[in-house]
């Protein structure tokens, strides 16, 4: 369990960036401040004295900054119309938005943007999860949709006009508590946000539904009570709202600020501002600040002095050329071939791979010298271009020399896009995107605009820069190659500049190098057959299932309103509230913050030991997730070309070095219920082939065995015991014969939670036991395992001392919150310590098997093929009369894939499904 955060520490800053930008710079067009050439400042100068004052007023707090991402967000899918009607961005606003992110990143502050959310639902996510674990914030804007986070933990600041929102100041400030923000903004509407509301619901008549009856769902269940609350329109007000329903739904969707964002970053990337004192003179000094410069002369500087010093990369000239004719090409091919190596870059329709049209494509063979080859701009009045099939022609030798090395930048994509034009791209030397993610898994984003600043201090032209963002935002081949050519050609030549940067940090740096180049590098070509493979999925299947889902979930409605009594709304929080708590009044367990009832998953678990409704509203909320996630969605992912699934692997994105995956997530299909498993029955085999399962038993245990050396779980595995009823038999003081199935699932809990840094509340809770209880079997554990206790001990002195632990293949994880004073954020980093050399050595064995198995494969040998990855898990298909033959020889291959002090235990099926398989 989490310990709770002290009373005295700081809360967390978050700052609405997007909001401080209009709100600073509409604030100071009235000074109109320049520089003495002419360059707008007012809304520089404003935002930085906002920021100075925030950290002055909140010293040792940790800060983040979140801006809203370019280009269309979820609210647009949903209604097309929304925030239409804002005009663009000022001129004057526009080149100052730069310098304003310059000095924010000067002070030493994160600057964090999300693709297809708001600034306000990244905002919404990390407040929720600091206030799930008990920590303050402080959300600072100007947004009074806001209002709708505020809560015991969480309060507004406005630092432009020195406000501050609790609880109490939003009720007294809107007339309603914060959980009806959303609702009073759905009713009345949004002119900012062109949300519409319902016709001729304004603000008085709006807090008199609120405050008569309750939420919007509260108002549609009881319609019949309107008209008693005696408001002028009252009566009438029944049929209006009837009749507007949907756009009274609509409206509360689009005003509900998200707090469940599946986010790039956490909690834990956001720490103490640490500002770079020599940036920030030149900056403020640039803009003519000179008092901020006399401050930071004078040593007055906010923020403790941590920062590293600047990149400084010393200027390069560019040369970069437009190839529209043969000659010039023959120039380009024949520097390519006596390269030692070069950067390459596919310019393309579509971020889907399957999708995606090429465009043009990149080279640099040194630092400033860069080409790009257009081959599709149809825009009118494009100029005449190569033929692309004949340049191709050309390109296909160079592309599939495994001698030639070509650098890229998230290079499986190029890989994937140049395989629809018969070019299979080998001799990959570096992909820069994941030189930086060894050098550095926790450190930031790995994308290319991300590490040219990081590592070369170069701004780079980002993609909405030339094609504009939104609806009318073009695709590459639209763009004007005056615009899309240098653009192109920057991408290469940044690519190669970035690997001379990052393979001399990686060769530096222990067995980093090695780790790239034997695991990272050669599973590039291995995740890019199997997603072009893709896995054959079922339709008909899934629809036989959702349709199912459907009738049972009908049939959970019907039996819910007999149990309750009458009908009500499954999915209404405050209705539920009234059914379980006051009209069948089932003890409360826990409170929300506002001091209500809670239905929260866990709670109902509980209710769900001794009550009907409560277990049946547990199987609502799974199956309707089943089906919304699940057996509703993947049939649209089909690629009508190839009938299959293709999902995309991610080699950078998990601290740790585990595959992740998305469209879909592989990795979270459900397993735990029949239900969810009945999912996996329509990924099939085609016909004549199977689904082959292989899947490392128990490997993170066995990691643990080897890398604690401790001699009981050693030789537990060495004689192949079942291992959870080997630690029942020491922790319980039996023999294994006389082991319960209730003795082993505890030993499971035990072996498999002390990997994770369980705590004896933890394994207390999941057991149904008491703390003392539990604390006793950990003891007992620790005793019977003392090898397990020195290691963790080891590790946790071996991490504060060097800042990172390292996997058995030296990949290392580093934990800059390990001698953090916060004792919440020194824990954690405390158990991922222990976690990581595990998690990462098990990530890093199922790569090396990934490889040796396709390098197999790829032999032709055999009629099979790998076509997914889940956690510890490989699914091939395999010829049906060859399967006996496969498993003989893919055993061992996984098998021996790494050495350890235990053997290696592959368990593998067969099955005309992946679930028959598994």
């Amino acid at each position: 369990m989490d310990t709770p955060m002290s009373e005295q520490q700081a809360p967390v800053i978050l700052v609405d960036g997007s909001s401080y930008l209009y709100r600073a710079f509409f604030a100071s067009q009235q000074a109109d401040l320049r520089t003495a050439d002419g360059t707008p400042t007012g809304a520089i100068r404003v935002v930085t004295s906002m920021m100075k004052r925030l950290l002055k007023d909140y010293p040792g707090s940790p800060v983040a900054v979140i801006f809203d991402a370019k280009g269309k967000t979820f609210r647009d899918e949903i209604y097309t119309e929304y925030k239409s009607q804002r005009p663009p961005m000022p001129d004057d606003l526009r080149t100052q938005v730069e310098p304003i992110h310059a000095i924010m990143r000067g002070m030493g502050l994160p600057l964090f943007v999300e693709e297809g959310v708001e600034a306000d639902d990244v905002i919404g996510t990390l407040a929720r999860q600091a206030s799930a674990a008990g920590r303050e914030v402080v959300i600072s804007t100007g947004d009074k949709d806001m209002a709708q986070l505020v809560d015991e933990h969480v309060t507004l600041i406005n630092t432009m006009n020195d406000t501050k929102m609790d609880v109490a100041g939003v009720e007294e400030k809107f007339g309603v508590p914060p959980h009806l923000v959303i609702d009073l903004l759905a009713l009345m509407g949004d002119k900012v946000d062109n949300i519409p509301g319902v016709p001729g619901v304004g603000e008085k008549t709006a807090l008199a539904l609120l405050q008569g009856i309750g939420g919007i769902s509260d108002l549609y269940a009881n319609l019949d009570k309107i008209p008693e609350l005696g408001f002028r329109g009252a009566k009438s007000m029944p049929k209006k709202l009837e009749e507007h329903r949907d756009a009274a739904e609509l409206s509360y969707l689009l005003a509900t600020i998200k707090t469940d964002v599946p986010l790039h970053i956490s909690l834990q990337d956001i720490g103490l501002p640490a500002p770079d004192t020599e940036a920030l003179k030149e900056l403020f000094g640039r803009y003519e600040f000179k008092s901020w410069v006399r401050e930071l002369d004078a040593g007055s500087v906010t923020g403790p002095e941590a920062a590293a010093p600047a990149v400084s990369e010393p200027a390069i000239e560019t040369e970069y050329e437009t190839v529209l004719t043969q000659a010039a090409l023959d120039v380009w091919l024949q520097r390519l071939k006596t390269a030692e190596a070069f950067a390459v870059d596919t310019e393309t329709t579509s971020l889907n791979y399957m999708e995606a049209q090429l465009v043009g494509i990149s080279f640099a063979v040194e630092p400033g010298k860069a080409a790009y080859v257009p081959l599709a701009h149809d825009y009118m009045g494009a100029p005449e271009q190569l033929d692309r099939d004949a340049v191709l022609a050309q390109l296909k030798p160079l592309l599939e020399d495994p001698e030639l090395k070509k650098i890229g930048q998230h290079i499986k994509y190029d890989m994937n896009v140049l395989r629809h034009y018969g070019i299979e791209l080998q001799g990959i030397g570096a992909d820069t995107m994941l030189e930086s993610y060894v050098l550095n898994s926790t450190a930031s984003r790995h994308d290319m605009d991300t590490l040219a600043e990081r590592h070369l201090g170069m701004s780079t032209t980002s993609f909405e820069d030339i094609a504009g963002k939104g609806k009318k935002q073009l695709t590459f081949n639209q763009i004007e190659l005056e615009q899309a050519a240098p653009y192109a050609a920057e991408d290469a030549d940044i690519t190669l500049r970035l690997h001379q940067k990052l393979q001399p940090q990686l060769a530096a740096a222990g067995n980093l190098l090695k780790v790239f180049e034997e695991i990272e590098r050669p599973l590039i070509p291995v995740l890019s057959r199997m997603e072009y493979r893709g896995a054959l999925v079922d339709a008909r299947i899934l629809g036989v299932q959702s349709r199912e889902l459907e009738i049972r979930l009908q049939e959970i409605e019907r039996e819910a309103y007999l149990l309750a009594g009458e009908e009500f709304n499954l999915n209404s929080t405050k209705q539920l509230q009234a059914i379980l708590f006051e009209k069948m009044g089932l003890p409360v367990k826990k409170k929300t913050p506002k001091g209500a009832p809670s239905t929260a998953e866990e709670v109902l678990q509980e209710l769900a030991l001794e009550y009907p409704l409560p277990k049946l509203l547990i199987e609502q909320r799974g199956l309707s997730k089943l089906k919304s996630t699940y057996t509703d969605k993947l049939p649209q992912m089909i690629n009508p070309r190839t009938g299959r699934i293709h999902t995309s692997y991610h080699q950078a994105v998990t601290a740790t070095g585990r595959l992740s995956s998305s469209e879909p997530n592989l990795q979270n299909i459900p397993v735990r219920t029949a239900e969810g498993r009945r999912i996996r029955n329509a990924f099939v085999a085609p016909e004549g082939y199977k689904i082959v399962a292989a899947d490392y038993s128990q490997i993170e245990l066995r990691i643990m065995a080897h890398l604690s050396g401790d001699e009981g779980l050693l030789n537990a595995f060495r004689h192949d015991e079942d291992i959870h009823k080997a630690t029942a038999a020491e922790v319980f003081g039996t023999t294994v014969d006389n082991v319960t199935a209730d003795q082993r699932r505890s030993a499971k809990a035990i072996n498999f939670g002390l990997i994770y840094g369980m705590s004896a509340f933890g394994l207390a809770k999941q057991l149904g036991i008491g703390n003392k209880e539990a604390a006793t079997y950990i003891d007992h554990y620790f005793a019977t395992y003392p090898g397990v206790q020195r290691y963790m001990d080891e590790t946790r002195a071996q991490a504060r001392d060097q800042g990172y632990v390292e996997t058995l293949f030296g990949r290392r994880l580093y934990l800059p919150d390990i001698n953090n004073r916060n004792p919440m954020k020194r824990q954690a980093a405390e158990r991922t310590a222990i976690n990581a050399p595990m998690q990462g050595t098990a990530a890093d064995i199922i790569k090396y098997a990934m490889i040796v198995v396709d390098n197999w494969l790829e032999q032709g040998e055999m009629d099979a093929r790998m076509i997914m990855q889940v956690h510890d898990e490989l699914v091939f298909e395999v010829r049906e009369s060859e399967v006996d033959n496969f498993y003989a020889q893919v055993k061992p291959l996984m098998e021996q894939a790494a050495e350890l002090a235990v053997p290696l235990l592959i368990e593998a099926g067969v099955g005309d499904n992946w679930e028959q398989a598994h």
